[in-house]
């Protein structure tokens, strides 16, 4: 697993109005920022129950309701907290705002290359493949 992180650069701060969330792709997962006003929160886009939008929640404090079944999500942990039966969580992500633009910490994608060289013929037998047997 590679724990190497980064931070993107996402948007002005006035771009995600106050108690509202906004949706983007971002390091092959959909995440939703909400603006609280006195900071920015962000979590997996998708509620574990019904895979509902969160970012189209109403915020209340430092929760979120899922607008297809009023499930309960808390933005700080993640955590499911309604219903209350270990319904499993959502993901967060680090934000930090520098001069009004809003960073998102994800995940150092690898290079898309393999894991394991490309094979490539042992070149004794490609030699020996090519040499005239006399009959």
């Amino acid at each position: 697993m590679n724990d190497e992180m980064k931070w993107l650069r996402i948007t002005h701060c006035d771009n995600i109005p106050l108690r509202q969330g906004r949706s983007l792709q971002v390091a092959g997962n959909e995440v939703a920022i909400f603006n609280l006003g006195d900071r920015f929160l962000a979590i997996d886009n998708r509620c574990p129950h019904n895979q509902g939008p969160l970012c189209d929640g109403i915020v209340s404090g430092t929760t979120v309701v899922c607008p297809l079944h009023a499930w309960k999500i808390d933005l700080e942990s993640g955590a499911v907290q309604r219903p209350q039966d270990g319904h499993g969580c959502v993901k967060t992500f680090r934000t930090e705002i520098v001069d009004g633009i809003i960073l998102l910490e994800v995940p150092l994608e690898k290079p898309a290359i393999s894991e394991f060289p490309i094979f490539q013929p042992d070149p004794i037998s490609a030699d020996a493949s090519q040499q005239q047997i006399a009959l």
